[in-house]
């Protein structure tokens, strides 16, 4: 079948499909829904070897590295950590950060849900530091980005110190989950250098008098950071709003702090995906005008669907795999219209058992 393929060109008499896909709105929301539906699935995982030693049955990573073509897990591959005098070669799945307190701020996930809930367990564990002036956190697990332990410079590699501009980012969870964000606040205040100035670290060890480092005081890193003064303005301004005041309306609108349900996957030759659940709609996006050239089960009922402009720089068309069940797949290639040659690979996506959110992704 391969060789047929490549030795002529497609007809004219192509099948196509009026669908969701017409305008360029609706596509929008619809990726937009699909990304959102698919973030536990990209960036979590469930019982590790962490979640069982802290008592949860799940939380999000710092990094997930590049999916798997196959669909396995990814998250045992070990991360690299860059700034370390030596990479301590930890897994993805062994590393935390508190970037997913973003997904609430924006209204994507509920302040209480269970996995934002249990991911905060973990990062309080593994990178909050009090200081006398307050609590901040580091930034991620084994961050190297800050003076050695002896108070030397950062040159390149070092150990990471505890970011004032992360206690505002807890405050905007705090106000969201129905608590007092003040005390982050006044952490940030008092964590300032001369004039009022908010470092980019501050020093969370014992003093270190003849460096001048002494514990909720600015580290030697980059003093006024611009960033930190603006999320202490910002939390400022969201305390008295009663809500992030940077929360994009239109996700709040839309989503809630709630993962929106899908019908559809969205596959694409960069981010092929892990395969698609009995009943999902399967919507091919390409970056340029293609003939979708698939069949079913080892390329039986071999047909051809054109791709349509999406209005986005994207062209999308849609596969009847909505009455497809578990263990069949589908097998595609694309000829590309525009420079009228055929892509010269074979895909397949297979059809997949539904599991539960994030249980796929074991240790």
């Amino acid at each position: 079948m391969r060789s047929l393929r490549k030795s002529c060109k497609p007809t004219a008499n192509y099948l196509t499909h009026a669908g969701w896909y017409g305008k360029a709105r609706t596509f929008a929301l619809e990726l937009a829904d699909y990304w959102n539906a698919r973030i536990e699935d990209w960036t979590s995982v469930r019982n590790t070897a962490l979640a069982r030693a802290s008592g949860v049955s799940g939380y999000y990573v710092r990094t997930a590295p590049p999916p798997d073509p196959t669909g396995s897990s990814v998250f045992a591959r070990i991360l690299p950590i860059k700034n370390r005098a030596c990479d301590p070669r930890l897994a993805a799945e062994e590393q935390v950060a508190t970037d997913f307190l973003q997904l609430v701020r924006f209204g994507l996930r509920d302040p209480h849900d269970p996995l934002i809930v249990a991911t905060l367990d973990i990062v309080d564990h593994q990178l909050r530091v009090e200081t006398p002036n307050g609590a901040a956190w580091h930034r991620y697990t084994g961050d190297g980005y800050g003076e050695k332990p002896d108070g030397s410079p950062f040159d390149g590699v070092g150990q990471g110190r505890a970011w004032p501009l992360l206690a505002g980012e807890r405050g905007h969870y705090e106000l969201l989950a129905g608590r007092d964000p003040l005390p982050y606040l006044r952490s940030m205040a008092a964590m300032t250098g001369r004039g009022g100035l908010i470092p980019e670290q501050v020093w969370d060890a014992d003093p270190i008098a003849e460096r001048g480092l002494y514990p909720g005081k600015p580290s030697g890193a980059a003093m006024p950071l611009v960033w930190a003064h603006a999320e202490f303005i910002k939390l400022a301004m969201s305390c008295t709003m009663g809500q992030p005041c940077d929360r994009p309306q239109a996700a709040w609108q839309r989503y809630r702090g709630h993962r929106p349900p899908v019908d559809h996957v969205i596959w694409t030759p960069r981010f092929p995906g892990s395969g698609l659940r009995p009943g999902q709609r399967l919507c091919i996006c390409l970056p340029e005008p293609a003939l979708v050239h698939y069949g079913v089960d080892g390329w039986q009922q071999v047909a051809d669907l054109r791709t349509r402009d999406t209005g986005l720089g994207l062209h999308l068309t849609e596969l009847p795999t909505v009455q497809l069940r578990e263990g069949q797949y589908i097998d595609m290639t694309f000829y590309w219209t525009g420079s009228e040659s055929w892509d010269g690979r074979d895909y397949r996506v297979d059809v997949q058992a539904a599991t539960a959110r994030g249980q796929a992704h074991t240790s």
